[in-house]
């Protein structure tokens, strides 16, 4: 950890800062092929933030090679706010870029680029929120918190959760929201059921023990419990007010005249807040066992990542309270997934707001519009000013 004296002249403007951190590559990806250190924009970010008066730690996530998490701390004392996002972009398809995704470029009042809006812009806007406060007595911690992979494993934000750190008492993560409050999403589970069963001619169903009648009956009941859920798990709050539950892909066999001996579905489960994703899984296992036994089929049933959980802050939080005030909009809710339940886990009162569009997000020429530049450093500024210049009080 390391701190150094305080120069704000030392920090870039926005559009320098947003440049820079654009043309790093930090893709990450379950392919090998497109994925790629984070290690350059975490430093990047370290270098900004010393001169301001921040304390910096760079923590390497377990077990991935070259990935980073930041942590950096202005200020002592106990609460304090966290500023958080994620370093990461996605893949991209450079044939349907207008222009070079890994070069800042300005047109029609808007800055494109790869993570502009999702979203390395967040990083720029909150370095040049906190550099008003550098030099001012703060009663609680600001700390600005750069996560790894949250676009493919969340290992990052994980690896944060399980460490126990950072220590804060509210956190609002930038995610492209277009300035609105959000205090719940949904989860995302993404399963892999497959049976086991044994091959023979088709002429006789005695020789063999087809895996793709057993998976077919399978689905049955995993529709089944869709419905269930669907029927006992509402909230109005959400645009798709109930669980889903998408069979999304399967294979099976390899000649219409052999008896399948194998079948293989993974399918895609979306939880409401309230949901526990450990319970679902069992009692998916227990409606796809009997199927198993019965048939004399193998059975594997496995998640295909860890998942995330949803996630909930009540609408009468303090958090949630301020950011509706600055913003003027009411909190809500969305379908996509954050890092928001892991910072739920360290203690922290957690909320999603940030500029920019998931419209934008994970799309090409995906761009930061201008307009959302001044009012999201002054909504920052504001939260600072609550959360760390003025004395909190915890009720």
């Amino acid at each position: 950890m390391s701190q150094s004296p305080v120069n704000t002249a030392a920090v870039p403007a926005i559009k320098e800062m947003l440049a820079r951190l654009i043309s790093l590559p930090s893709i990450s990806s379950a392919s090998s092929e497109w994925d790629h250190s984070n290690e350059a924009v975490i430093n990047t970010l370290a270098e900004w933030l010393k001169p301001l008066g921040f304390s910096v730690e760079i923590l390497d996530v377990p077990g991935m090679p070259g990935k980073f998490n930041l942590i950096a701390t202005l200020g002592t004392g106990p609460g304090g706010l966290v500023l958080s996002g994620h370093t990461d972009t996605v893949p991209f398809d450079d044939k349907r870029w207008q222009s070079d995704p890994f070069t800042l470029t300005e047109r029609d009042g808007k800055w494109y680029g790869l993570g502009t809006c999702d979203m390395k812009g967040f990083f720029a806007l909150a370095i040049e929120a906190a550099r008003e406060f550098a030099e001012q007595p703060l009663k609680e911690p600001l700390i600005i918190l750069a996560t790894a992979d949250e676009e493919s494993s969340m290992n990052g934000a994980r690896a944060l959760a399980e460490a126990g750190k950072p220590k804060a008492r509210y956190a609002v993560i930038g995610e492209p929201t277009g300035l609105r409050p959000v205090r719940m999403h949904k989860g995302i589970m993404m399963e892999r059921l497959a049976f086991e069963g044994q091959s023979g001619h088709s002429s006789n169903p005695a020789l063999g023990r087809n895996a793709m009648e057993g998976m077919h009956e399978a689905m049955g009941e995993l529709l089944a419990l869709r419905q269930q859920w669907q029927a006992r798990y509402q909230n109005p709050a959400f645009e798709v007010q109930v669980p889903t539950l998408n069979l999304g892909c399967i294979h099976g066999g390899d000649n219409p005249n052999r008896i399948c001996a194998r079948c293989e579905l993974h399918f895609d489960l979306r939880p409401l807040p309230g949901m526990d994703m450990e319970t679902l899984r069992q009692a998916i296992v227990s409606r796809v066992q009997p199927v198993a036994e019965r048939r004399e089929l193998g059975l594997i049933f496995e998640p295909l990542f860890d998942g995330v959980p949803p996630f909930e802050t009540a609408a009468d939080a303090r958090l949630v309270k301020a950011c509706e005030a600055l913003t003027g909009h009411t909190a809500h809710a969305v379908a996509f997934a954050t890092e928001a339940p892991w910072l739920q886990k360290l203690g922290l009162e957690t909320l999603v707001m940030g500029p920019g569009s998931i419209d934008q997000a994970h799309q090409p020429d995906e761009y930061l519009a201008l307009s959302e530049l001044e009012p999201t450093v002054n909504i920052l500024k504001g939260l600072i000013r609550q959360f760390c210049l003025q004395a909190s009080t915890v009720g």
